[in-house]
């Protein structure tokens, strides 16, 4: 497809960032991306899915483009807030009592590798007001604090703005090829 990451582990080729944190959670289990608690464990799924299946398909550049070209091309911005609002706005109530310094507790886990660099997506290429998220601009916070997460959110950037060109991404008829 084009549009998704893969790891190359030996003579293993695994796609899609889901499938990606899946193996490696297998494949180096000392290193846990799941907590044990099974409660938290379905939260980290849970958000997971809020995210790669109810909000970045939605704000996803090619299709933010799409719409600009049958609506027009003010209407992009309007389109990824209002579907990137509905997804925070349950991903702020699922974790009301589970986050800790991050989504589910003070460890990182699943959910913040989807969280992170979401909530840096909706803040500062889709310009989405986030005051009515406090948790989540909590947990943007401590991600920001977290030197893993710099390096992967600077890296993230740098390489959304060379290959996308953004902020220009919102402006006429800017495609993804």
């Amino acid at each position: 497809m084009g549009y998704v990451p893969a790891l190359v582990d030996g003579t293993t080729v695994v796609s899609d960032s889901y499938a990606i944190l899946l193996y490696l959670e297998e494949k180096y289990p000392q290193h846990a991306l799941l907590p044990q608690d099974l409660m938290r464990k379905s939260v980290n799924y849970q958000v997971a899915s809020i995210v790669s299946a109810s909000i970045q398909p939605l704000q996803n550049m090619v299709l933010v483009n799409y719409i600009g070209e049958i609506a027009g091309p003010d209407e992009k911005l309007p389109w990824a807030q209002y579907h990137i609002r509905k997804g925070l706005v349950a991903l702020e109530k699922l974790l009301e009592n589970y986050a800790g310094k991050y989504a589910t507790g003070d460890e990182i886990y699943l959910s913040d590798l989807y969280l992170a660099p979401q909530l840096d997506n909706a803040i500062n290429r889709f310009k989405l007001d986030m005051t009515e998220f406090p948790l989540l601009l909590k947990l943007n916070k401590a991600y920001n604090e977290t030197p893993s997460f710099q390096q992967i959110l600077a890296e993230t950037d740098k390489s959304v703005s060379n290959f996308m060109k953004l902020p220009e991404a919102f402006q006429g008829e800017t495609r993804i090829t």
